[in-house]
């Protein structure tokens, strides 16, 4: 492992500034965290122009056809959906499963539960296909507390202190973190004991760690991971993510079509098919919530060799 290069002084700094950001928002009611989330959120969309500038970029490469003021409207829902993600997250140790019942509509629809309870019987895993799209902590979280717990792969944070409170506030109702560095192993064992597994699909990937597929219309390096799980378990792949509604105030389920996996015996060819099926499904839901996802991240970084950089 690689050692930790920051100061121990400024792995004490970063501690106790996001321990303090969380206690202050903690001690507020629900609606006042959300609120002052929002609020720095939308104070750090004026003042971060980097950040402002990749998130327009990726804008004009996923809707070009998008007028510029519509591109900023969205950019602006992205801010202000992470602040609520932010408030949210603060009030989760006060939250109990009759909380969370209230405020994420979690029901099914009978077609899903019909394949959930089928997939329970046959005892096969089931591998979640998630992204940065509304509430993700929000996701697991309530997950856990009203369904079952599930397992979930994370990279760990650079900061030992910061990732042990951060696993503290995620893993409250029993959900699993493993170690995405070295996971293979023990995420092949929990799906063929027909476990959960969940994991964030939406992210520019190593050229190691993914496959080029098309994500809204670009060749995208994307984690194949979650396909290669599958493939080797026989897990079905479920893309599944909590959106917020504010018609109701409330967060809701979204999901995209259940995947077999696509198992014909030639692994690479089975490995990009079914990491493409996944990538299309995530990107009908970020098309649905575009507003709610994670724009500013440098999702088409890695480039197939030979292309000029999009940044």
């Amino acid at each position: 492992m690689a050692r930790n290069r920051k100061s121990k002084f400024l792995l004490y700094l970063e501690y106790a500034v996001a321990k303090t950001i969380l206690f202050v928002l903690g001690a507020l009611p629900r609606r006042g965290a959300i609120g002052f989330g929002i609020f720095v959120a939308k104070f750090g969309f004026k003042l971060l122009g980097r950040l402002r500038k990749t998130g327009l970029r990726n804008l004009e490469l996923a809707f070009p056809t998008k007028a510029e003021d519509e591109r900023l409207e969205i950019l602006k829902g992205t801010f202000e959906n992470l602040g609520r993600v932010l408030g949210e997250v603060s009030q989760f140790h006060k939250y109990t499963r009759e909380d969370l019942a209230r405020i994420v509509d979690f029901q099914f629809d009978e077609e899903t539960t019909r394949l959930y309870e089928q997939v329970k019987r046959e005892k096969r895993g089931v591998v979640i296909t998630t992204g940065h799209l509304g509430n993700w902590e929000m996701l697991v979280f309530a997950f856990a507390a009203l369904y079952e717990p599930m397992s979930y792969l994370a990279r760990p944070l650079d900061n030992p202190l910061l990732e042990e409170l951060t696993v503290g506030i995620r893993t409250r109702f029993g959900a699993r973190p493993i170690n995405k560095a070295n996971s293979a192993m023990l995420a092949i064992k929990l799906l063929r004991e027909g476990e959960i597994l969940g994991v964030l699909a939406d992210v520019n990937a190593h050229p190691k760690e993914g496959v080029f597929v098309p994500f809204f219309g670009i060749e995208s390096c994307t984690t194949a991971g979650p396909a290669m799980f599958a493939i080797r378990t026989n897990s079905i792949l479920f893309p599944i993510f909590c959106v917020f509604d504010k018609e109701t105030d409330r967060y809701k389920i979204v999901r995209g079509a259940m995947i077999e996996p696509v198992i014909s015996g030639a692994r690479t060819a089975d490995v990009i098919a079914t990491t493409a099926a996944y990538t299309f499904e995530i990107e009908k839901i970020i098309r649905a919530y575009p507003e709610q996802w994670l724009w500013i991240h440098r999702r088409w970084k890695t480039r197939p060799k030979g292309d000029e950089t999009v940044y």
